[in-house]
């Protein structure tokens, strides 16, 4: 009755507004109490989540994402891949598709990369002779690709709340990395694939290859380029472990965009440091109250109690993944991906591990479920973006995106009854 009444407080004080940290902690401090554990383990922790060794790369990556926001790398690397995929049939949409994706990939926030790109790629879409509906569709739509990529935020934290959860499942990183490749290049390859036939009738005029425009792009970009090549070849390369790739490819981030571009200024750095490690504090704080609330539903046997209901009302495996798809899509609708993850990772982990699933697998399947839910109606909070961002009415972005959709709810499904797909990778 207890663990009941501390949900119901969790989602009514939500629901009226309040910071999520301040809710778990009270709960948390609520439950211990009434389990009779002392509350100074809340402290412990803190500690244990600090003394995680990969910690250290959060707030790293997070740095170098935010100085890229800061500069004009986006309209840099829409020239770049303008340049070398503009000749192709629908070149525009898998040059809006790529860039989406690998912007988001590097600053982790879906609703940057539709700021920072979509004031660009709408208008030129237009232009080209797509209709504004897909047009609005695909960007909206292409600004939550990403989050499976190398070196994704969201990726690196459900890897630490997986370290912190003490399943006797050991993994590193680049196994982490590996197992998000494949699905999110194959949901790329999805709606490229859907823009390709959906544009079939109305062919949009190719743009021909310019080797001038591409020295030009590729001298614009020449530092920015190996940036991603060096972050790959290093983790999965073997030669330096994911911390020490995080931290120079923050130090590069920052001399390339200060003192080689000098789009970022000296008299801008305290501030984008500041906002940075706000954004990082608070995922620490939230994370660490969350794995004390966590521990306290361990200890009352909660996991054990839920894998129980469900393995009474669940025949298998197949339909719990079926089930855990529709829950995630509206917690991902709801939630911030942050928020999602430390709340709703630590109890499903254990039960599906239950059922059998691999705990690397499961995480590639929550943040594809994120993708979509930041789009998903009514709620999804890039569609708000997006109907502020393009001065577009909240139901004509609905109707835009959810074709888009579509194609993205069956690649789900694929990548979820497939875990091949995740794991080929991984030495299992």
């Amino acid at each position: 009755m207890t663990i009941v009444l501390l949900l119901l407080m969790i989602l009514l004080v939500l629901v009226l507004g309040g910071p999520l940290f301040t809710v778990l902690l009270a709960a948390t401090m609520i439950g211990f109490f009434y389990a009779d554990v002392e509350l100074p383990v809340i402290g412990v922790e803190l500690y244990r989540l600090v003394d995680t060794p990969f910690l250290s790369a959060l707030p790293l990556f997070t740095f170098a994402g935010y100085l890229v926001s800061a500069s004009r790398t986006s309209q840099r690397l829409l020239q770049l891949a303008q340049t070398f995929f503009g000749w192709m049939p629908d070149g525009l949409a898998i040059v809006a598709l790529t860039s989406c994706a690998f912007f988001t990939a590097f600053t982790g926030a879906s609703g940057v990369t539709i700021l920072a790109l979509g004031a660009l790629l709408l208008p030129a879409m237009q232009q080209a002779g797509y209709s504004e509906r897909y047009s609005l569709g695909l960007v909206t739509t292409s600004g939550s690709l990403g989050l499976l990529l190398p070196p994704s935020l969201p990726l690196i934290l459900y890897g630490i709340i997986i370290q912190q959860m003490n399943l006797g499942f050991h993994f590193d990183f680049k196994e982490l990395f590996l197992a998000g490749i494949l699905p999110g290049l194959l949901m790329i390859a999805a709606l490229a694939g859907w823009s390709l036939w959906a544009n079939r009738k109305r062919p949009v005029p190719l743009t021909k290859f310019s080797a001038t425009q591409a020295k030009t792009a590729l001298r614009d970009a020449a530092w920015e380029i190996p940036l991603p090549v060096f972050i790959l070849v290093g983790i999965f390369g073997g030669f330096f472990a994911v911390s020490e790739v995080a931290a120079m490819t923050a130090l590069y981030v920052l001399v390339v965009e200060v003192f080689i571009y000098k789009e970022v200024k000296l008299s801008e750095l305290p501030k984008i440091m500041t906002d940075s490690m706000m954004m990082v504090g608070a995922i620490l704080l939230i994370l660490a109250i969350a794995m004390a609330f966590t521990n306290f539903l361990i200890d009352v046997e909660v996991p054990d109690m839920l894998f129980a209901w469900i393995r009474a009302h669940v025949d298998n495996k197949y339909t719990f993944l079926l089930l855990l798809n529709l829950f995630l899509l509206v917690l991902g609708a709801l939630l911030d991906i942050f928020s999602a993850l430390v709340i709703a990772v630590p109890l499903i982990v254990p039960v599906a591990m239950g059922f059998g699933i691999h705990p690397l697998h499961l995480g590639v399947i929550f943040l594809a479920n994120m993708q979509i839910g930041y789009f998903t109606p009514p709620v999804g909070m890039n569609l708000f973006i997006a109907s502020y961002r393009f001065n577009r009415s909240i139901t004509t972005i609905y109707h835009a995106t959810i074709p888009f959709m579509m194609v993205l709810l069956a690649t789900l499904l694929v990548i979820t009854y497939w875990p091949w797909l995740t794991l080929v990778f991984i030495d299992k």
